[in-house]
């Protein structure tokens, strides 16, 4: 596959081979946000954001972003793969995911000397997961967001009300829950088995999930900073 086009002009990218990470986990610190559709990842992100000084990186946001933008060589491809509820290609995501974060810490170079990242709805499967491990930057651990599939389903057919998203349709939703169960949970039982899953009950009001989350974070040693 190409290499995809940075965001902002001569935006250094990693090659293809590469299998050094960009960044180091003593600088960088990376965190996953998984979940089901529908689980509340977004909310919680805002409230780590707000408190914790989190630069949010939404996966979904990206490809979207990249889809929309004219000159894009992949806007139709990953049109199609988010109609059909399939995942994007790994390199691509890998590549938006790693354009961010390269745009961010040289915006914060004179301001932050370790940077934190909570990155929304990736890994989506293995191949993302290990790619970025290798090739970006090792994760911190994954904050999972557990919510019961029929309470998940009732919150985005609500968001489609309103949100005037594409895959905020019944067909679509079915989709994207049958995909993260085949695709995403193997990641999550992948970092569970190397004690880096933060599972929280998502089924309760967003109120009482941040409690837990603010809960967790504690223990794995972050502050918040207001």
């Amino acid at each position: 596959m190409p290499a995809l086009p940075p965001p902002v002009d001569n935006l250094k990218l990693s090659g293809p081979g590469k299998n050094t990470p960009t960044f180091s986990p003593d600088d960088i610190s990376v965190i996953y946000v998984l979940g089901g559709p529908g689980a509340g990842k977004g909310t919680q992100c805002a409230n780590l954001v707000r408190d914790y000084g989190f630069k949010h990186l939404s996966a979904g946001d990206l490809l979207r972003a990249e889809q929309n933008r004219p000159d894009s060589q992949f806007g139709n491809m990953i049109k199609d793969y988010i109609a059909d509820g399939k995942i994007v290609p790994m390199e691509v995501t890998v590549q938006l995911l790693e354009n961010a974060m390269t745009d961010e810490i040289n915006k914060r170079k004179e301001t932050s000397t370790v940077r934190r990242f909570l990155i929304d709805g990736f890994p989506r499967q293995m191949d993302q997961a290990l790619r970025f491990e290798e090739a970006v930057c090792p994760s911190q651990f994954t904050l999972f967001f557990d919510c019961p599939e029929n309470l998940m389903q009732e919150r985005l057919i609500n968001r489609g009300k309103t949100s005037g998203r594409a895959d905020d349709n019944a067909e679509s939703i079915k989709k994207r829950f049958r995909t993260f169960i085949e695709t995403s949970m193997p990641v999550v039982d992948y970092f569970e088995k190397q004690g880096k899953v933060v599972k929280v009950n998502a089924a309760k009001g967003p109120e009482e999930v941040y409690a837990e989350v603010k809960k967790r974070m504690g223990a794995r040693g972050f502050e918040m900073i207001r």
